[in-house]
């Protein structure tokens, strides 16, 4: 017994290995782990009285995984991980060819490393849990599998299914781990596991992996078969389709998988673990690790929330305004438990607003997800009103009437009547500050933005936003109710379009002006995506319409000279045309029904287009700069409160590219002195909305990053 580990052979001649990290809420595929766990089954391959040998985990999950702090800090260098990664590479394989069976017994979920740690055994059973997951995440993470995941795993279920399952880092519950091959056997409970184990040892279970049976075929043939081939050659297409080259891990995934496929399994891994290396300390993977996995898990539970304040639990909220933002707010509300009353001027508009939850909840019935009857129960947790009074009892109001100053006062006198006097009232709200919005609250330190994302049933985040008198008190109940739903949160301070809508903005805004400058349209969109941007700047205008854009410049105190510009290209779109967006079928894009959506071939004439007007580099620069340039002004007026929250709402919100870590993380991936340097390059070329803050340009001069 150790901190890491206990060994334990027993009279039947089994000898377990119970994997216990002390120092970790769950077990990590770390460098002290596997040394110790390597030591323990030498040590049972070495006692004559063992015949075989089960691993298996004390704590709920069997392995979670590599410690993913050793990548922001790595505690090694490149050499340093790539000899360990070879030493246990070589006893993995002493273990599995030295003549006694090992038997994964799987009671957790096992991702990652602790999947690979459960390959080098000969058998793997699990619990037929189905909240345990399996398999093997690190593409999605930056990386690639290091311990041994990309040369086992095509070997035992084929290369087509190994990368699919690979690059796409799919994880299955047991039942479907099972069908894929990913383990040989469930069981019912845990009290079942370790005897199963046991029981087929003492069966008489192969101690050989089947690529070190001498009559072993790859199933589905190698790769110069007809499957591995046509595996390779759409994997690389898809994979540069899909990422555009902006995921190196990806790459080197599947090029572990083709390198290391057609050599000994012994030097297959040692191509994998040059690979890994490559990927484990690629600013990628940091990024990724930084943002996508702490920072994320750290708002999922509420870690802004201020201290010193109970759960606040909402047991029934009211939703003013049944559009699509009031609908999907209900959805989401109804779906975690909670009931709604849908409240709007008219029956038939409240009724549209619940539809609108049938019509998705339908769609899981169809696929099996769900049953009939549980789509029953969650649509009985909407009440549709059209009558305030309806609302009285309500934890929370959550106004999401349309963006005018004069109409959410009304509703908020109206609501507010009702409402007991230490809840919560929240605007919805995309633009308007929120202390202009609370002046209209009899209780203003109650009074607090949550700013939804649409589809809100799809987007994870919401914003929260907090005005002159918001009180901790209202802060703390609106990040509980945002964790109660299974959404993410962010906390950000008062301003006009906050963050997101603000950061949002200047990213339709530079399509938009390169529009007007000559860059063709379908350069602009292109090039975006293939910075990692999921939709181009023009679409995505489409998607929020072009009158709402307007309708919310029009609602600013004023223009600059370049957004006056932007807004000359939306009224000429919008309303000169008519080409509203989307919602009436032509905008940037045209719309037919039942086909794809195209630019608008009009846009070359409207806008004259010049092909030299600028280079794709410049256009992809231009439109992430923009971006992080104004997230930095953000930080430093104090909007928003930590780089941290800019990396998460900018990822999370926008879509910025996950590669690049989010807005901050993108400024250190560029280099600070060389991103600052850029923008005064374009600042001259292209206009001051580029003009670089002093702060920031200190910051440059002195080597400082954000991380």
């Amino acid at each position: 017994m150790n901190n890491i580990l206990t060994y334990s052979p027993d009279s039947d001649g089994i000898a377990v290995i119970t994997v216990r990290m002390a120092d970790a809420p769950t077990n990590l595929f770390t460098m002290e782990c596997i040394r110790a766990y390597i030591e323990a089954a030498s040590m049972a391959v070495k006692n004559p009285n063992v015949k075989g040998i089960v691993l298996t985990s004390g704590h709920n999950d069997f392995m979670a995984g590599a410690d993913l702090n050793a990548v922001l800090n790595p505690p090694y260098s490149p050499e340093e991980l790539f000899k360990g990664l070879m030493e246990a590479n070589n006893a993995f394989r002493i273990l599995e060819t030295a003549g006694k069976p090992f038997v994964a017994a799987i009671n957790g979920s096992a991702l990652g490393g602790g999947y690979e740690l459960a390959l080098t055994c000969h058998y793997r059973i699990a619990v037929n849990n189905p909240k345990i997951r399996i398999g093997l995440p690190e593409v999605s993470l930056g990386m690639l599998p290091g311990g041994g995941g990309t040369q086992r795993l095509p070997r035992m279920i084929g290369i087509p299914a190994a990368v699919v399952n690979i690059l796409q880092a799919k994880q299955y519950n047991p039942e479907e781990a099972l069908s894929m091959g990913f383990v040989n056997a469930l069981v019912a409970t845990q009290e079942e596991l370790i005897p199963a184990a046991k029981a087929w040892i003492l069966k008489g279970g192969k101690a050989i992996q089947p690529w070190d049976d001498k009559s072993f075929k790859v199933p589905g043939g190698g790769l110069m078969s007809k499957s591995g081939f046509e595996t390779m050659i759409g994997g690389i297409g898809n994979l540069r389709k899909e990422t555009h080259g902006n995921y190196p891990g990806a790459g080197y995934a599947l090029a572990a998988i083709h390198d290391g496929f057609s050599l000994p399994l012994e030097r297959g891994l040692e191509v994998e673990a040059r690979y890994f290396t490559k990927s484990y300390f690629s600013k990628e993977a940091r990024n990724i690790v930084r943002t996508g996995f702490f920072a994320m898990n750290e708002a999922k539970k509420g870690k802004s929330k201020p201290i010193g304040f109970d759960t606040y639990k909402i047991g029934r909220l009211g939703i003013l305004g049944a559009g699509m933002m009031g609908a999907g707010i209900a959805y989401v509300s109804a779906l975690a438990g909670i009931q709604v009353v849908l409240k709007d001027v008219t029956k038939e508009a409240a009724e549209k607003g619940k539809k609108y939850s049938e019509d998705l909840l339908q769609k899981r019935v169809a696929k099996g997800k769900m049953t009939a009857e549980k789509m029953q129960g969650i649509l009985n947790l909407i009440h549709c009103s059209t009558d305030a009074a309806d609302l009285t009892g309500c934890d929370m109001i959550i106004e999401a009437v349309f963006e005018n100053q004069e109409l959410k006062a009304l509703v908020t006198k109206e609501a507010e009547a009702v409402l007991g006097e230490n809840k919560i009232y929240a605007s919805n709200t995309s633009t308007i500050p929120i202390s202009i919005l609370a002046e209209a609250s009899a209780r203003p330190n109650n009074f607090i933005g949550v700013h939804f994302f649409s589809p809100v049933d799809k987007m994870p985040l919401v914003e929260i936003i907090v005005a002159k008198a918001t009180s901790e008190y209202a802060i703390a109940a609106a990040i509980d109710y945002v964790t109660q739903i299974g959404k993410v949160p962010i906390v950000v301070n008062d301003s006009r379009g906050f963050f997101t809508s603000r950061v949002f903005g200047t990213y339709t805004g530079e399509g938009a002006l390169m529009l007007q400058e000559g860059v063709p349209a379908a350069m602009i969109e292109n090039v975006a995506k293939r910075v990692g941007m999921p939709v181009g700047p023009l679409a995505v205008t489409d998607e929020v319409a072009l009158t709402l854009a307007l309708h919310v410049m029009d609602e600013a105190p004023s223009l600059s000279p370049e957004e006056k510009l932007v807004y000359s290209v939306y009224k000429a779109m919008a309303r000169e045309l008519g080409r509203e967006g989307k919602k009436v079928g032509k905008g940037f894009y045209e719309y037919p029904a039942g086909d794809k959506k195209f630019l608008w071939p009009g846009l070359k004439e409207l806008f004259k287009e010049d092909i030299n007007a600028v280079d794709a580099e410049t256009v992809g620069k231009r439109l992430l700069h923009i971006m992080a340039l104004e997230s930095y002004r953000c930080l430093e007026e104090n909007v928003l409160r930590s780089p941290k929250d800019g990396d998460l709402g900018s990822m999370l919100g926008l879509g910025f590219p996950p590669y690049t870590g989010g807005v901050f993380s993108y400024i250190d991936f560029v280099g600070p002195a060389q991103f600052v340097k850029e923008c005064d390059a374009f600042a001259q070329k292209f206009g001051p909305r580029f003009s670089v803050p002093a702060s920031l340009r200190a910051m440059a001069e002195k080597g400082e990053r954000f991380y």
